[in-house]
């Protein structure tokens, strides 16, 4: 089996399941019909306490998280949760290459591939300056580069920390700079586009990605803005036909872009350019953080999120404008009333 097809969130009491999923927690436990395992398993749509009870349990002398099993059971209740039964599992190998990570892991809803591609349109679109456009797509092309890309986590937590995270954060601030640039013709967009497809370059090297998703020994002790400059220092020293001035300002806005000391940049904005990308940086660092905290109102029916620290209030869930068929008929009728003409 390499193609999954079930998924925990539809999983039905009594039914019998059997798929792919990924370990997330495993314990070795007594009770008095011998050991058992107690399982977290996962997918990308939820997890599920699962049981490995004796004699099947002895068949598995050890499991640990990060681990790809094919469990097979019958879907059971306890304290209200859905529960699996394991009945048959089986160990896969994860360098079989058949897996997709996605499948198992939070991920962005639009695809790495296709997000990588419009990073790529954004290039032919802006790019007027061929040393600029042929060292974005040396860089983007890159084998060892792109693999990292289209699996990276935006962060460890708080905004984009899931699969394609990284690539939907960078495409998001990429347009945000380009229709930023449509109010003040005399940005340098090319330098501005180069600086926002690369401001994050070095969290695929800072993050583990995966199931832990932790720092990496050089994300702790370089930090992702860091790394990111020197990930891409080859490709600028191979890049003989552009300019060195331009080459500083695009290390410029890469170490500015956090703003501020205190929010860990080792340099503040000083070009229109560098501002620009901070802010876009930053507006769409705390949309993705707001938004996904409004989504998992609808689960409690509160218009109030709990108290937010990382930005340190509480959210609430304003009513929305009308936008169907009703408020256009009405919009239409306003406009009407409002043209008739003047009586006396």
């Amino acid at each position: 089996m390499s193609q999954k097809t079930t998924y925990i969130k539809d999983f039905i009491n009594g039914e019998r399941v059997r798929d792919i999923f990924l370990i997330g927690d495993a314990q070795l436990r007594e009770s008095r019909n011998g050991p058992f395992w107690n399982l977290r398993l996962q997918d990308n749509s939820g997890a599920v306490e699962a049981k490995i009870w004796s004699p099947l349990s002895q068949s598995f002398r050890s499991l640990e998280p990060g681990l790809f099993v094919v469990a097979g059971g019958m879907v059971g209740s306890f304290r209200d949760k859905p529960q699996l039964t394991v009945e048959v599992m089986e160990v896969l190998d994860p360098e079989s290459g058949v897996l997709d990570i996605t499948d198992f892991l939070p991920a962005s809803k639009e695809k790495p591939e296709e997000m990588l591609q419009e990073l790529d349109f954004l290039v032919a679109e802006y790019m007027y300056h061929a040393p600029w456009k042929k060292f974005c797509r040396r860089v983007l092309r890159d084998e060892e580069i792109r693999a990292r890309l289209l699996t990276a986590t935006g962060a460890k937590a708080v905004h984009h920390a899931y699969v394609g995270g990284l690539l939907e954060h960078t495409l998001a601030v990429a347009r945000l700079c380009m229709s930023i640039c449509d109010n003040y013709p005399d940005v340098d967009r090319q330098v501005l586009l180069a600086a926002a497809i690369f401001h994050d370059l070095g969290k695929a090297w800072e993050l583990s990605g995966g199931l832990a998703n932790d720092y990496t020994d050089e994300g702790r002790l370089l930090g992702h803005i860091h790394i990111g400059v020197q990930v891409l220092e080859p490709f600028l020293s191979k890049s003989r036909d552009l300019d060195d001035r331009l080459k500083l300002h695009l290390k410029h806005l890469i170490l500015s872009h956090h703003g501020e000391y205190e929010f860990g940049a080792p340099k503040r904005p000083k070009t229109p350019e560098a501002f620009i990308l901070h802010f876009a940086d930053n507006i769409d660092a705390k949309m993705n953080t707001i938004f996904a905290e409004l989504e998992k109102l609808d689960e409690d029916g509160s218009d109030w999120t709990p108290y937010q620290r990382f930005l340190d209030r509480y959210l609430y869930r304003p009513y929305k404008s009308p936008d169907g068929p009703d408020s256009k008929s009405e919009l239409k009728k306003t406009e009407a009333q409002c043209s008739l003409p003047l009586k006396g």
